[in-house]
């Protein structure tokens, strides 16, 4: 059985948060459409979503606590340090929700509780 955990947030995402999600949309869209996502990012509020409804939009594999990042967010949710919210993407041409930063984040925050509420940006 998981243990439920309290997950803290920051209030904003960390700077270095947003050229991880330009490189990660780099791989998907054109330049001048990722430079358009992150900088609507920025400006977007936090949202709160269930971490079990992310990862079906997402349609994303759940990665094992053995990995090194999700490992890492565990132990910092077991400190109880605050966590980044994670930054998402609306791929509506493809009916599918795009993880631009803070894939490890949701994974470690899954392995406790699936139902945990995730904070994040959404555009």
């Amino acid at each position: 059985m998981k243990t439920k955990k309290i997950i803290k947030w920051l209030k904003n995402p960390e700077a270095h948060n947003y050229p991880a999600a330009h490189s990660y949309l780099s791989l998907i869209y054109e330049e001048t459409k990722v430079v358009e996502f992150v900088n609507k990012l920025k400006v977007a509020k936090v949202n709160k979503f269930k971490a079990k409804d992310i990862f079906r939009s997402a349609n994303v594999s759940l990665l094992g606590v053995s990995n090194l990042h999700v490992e890492k967010d565990r132990k910092k949710i077991k400190k109880g340090i605050p966590l980044s919210p994670i930054l998402l993407v609306r791929d509506s041409l493809n009916s599918k929700l795009i993880i631009a930063d803070g894939y490890h984040r949701l994974c470690a925050i899954y392995s406790f509780d699936e139902d945990a509420i995730i904070f994040c940006k959404i555009i």
